[in-house]
């Protein structure tokens, strides 16, 4: 049984057509990178993914599940989200709230604490912080963390309530080169354990696609360019037509790194 299935995904706003035609396919033990330029399409087929948007035609299965003949507020509790813009609603909306009362949140997926925390799901929201390198932040509050320690702390957020499938919209956006290292440690390192989600994750910058990623799919106008095993896609021809610019592909470490060809 496939994870996400998504046949003949069509979504327009008006007359424009934002996704044509899609087709894609995640199985179990694959980890995808969804790469494009700014409106390929990306943010709306993770929200159809996520029930927030209705498809203009296709069908859309996940986790075993049809949408139009379950629950998609109960399908959502199966994911984990985690945006920057997330953290600004923190932010703005929390602004005394500790690092680990955001993580604590997490097992209700709600902004802020309206029910009772167990013993337990402090212990684990500790645990979390820890695996992610935040232990010492745990009484800080959030709104005073750095933007690298923001975001690890709302990936601890994401593992709270145990996700099956976890989307990664750009978690990268506005880090410096070392806490964008550590936090794809901390998630490379999530991602070994025994019952880890299958991650979806949206970026521009290629060079963050680490080994664990096995596939990618590439986007542009709103239809698939490319899809399948992240070498087999990442090619200077396929990166070069879906961002509009002349690229070279050269893979270190497992991880492709490009560079802009100047004619």
């Amino acid at each position: 049984m496939s994870v996400i299935s998504l046949e003949n995904i069509s979504w327009r706003r008006g007359h424009e057509f934002i996704l044509r035609d899609v087709f894609w396919t995640v199985n179990p033990n694959e980890h995808w990178c969804i790469v494009g330029a700014n409106g390929s399409g990306k943010s709306t087929m993770l929200n159809i993914i996520a029930g927030y948007i209705w498809p203009s035609t296709g069908s859309v299965h996940v986790l075993g599940q049809r949408y139009g003949t379950c629950s998609l507020p109960e399908m959502r509790k199966r994911m984990g989200w985690v945006t920057s813009a997330l953290g600004t609603t923190f932010t703005e909306s929390r602004p005394f709230e500790t690092a680990k009362e955001v993580v604590e949140s997490g097992r209700f997926a709600s902004v802020g604490l309206y029910e009772e925390v167990s013993d337990e799901d402090k212990d684990e929201a500790q645990r979390l912080l820890s695996l992610f390198g935040c232990n010492a932040l745990a009484d800080a509050p959030f709104v005073n963390l750095s933007q690298g320690e923001k975001q690890r702390v709302l990936l601890a957020r994401a593992f709270m309530a145990h996700p099956e499938i976890l989307i990664l919209d750009e978690p990268c956006t506005g880090l410096d080169i070392r806490a964008r290292e550590q936090l794809l440690m901390s998630l490379e390192d999530m991602v070994k354990g025994k019952q880890a989600p299958t991650i979806l994750y949206v970026t521009h910058h290629v060079e963050e696609i680490l080994p664990f990623f096995t596939h990618t799919i590439l986007l542009r106008d709103g239809q698939v360019l490319a899809a399948g095993p992240k070498k087999s896609v990442l090619t200077s021809s396929n990166l070069s037509q879906a961002l509009g610019v002349s690229v070279e592909v050269a893979w270190s470490g497992d991880r492709p790194w490009v560079t802009v060809v100047r004619e």
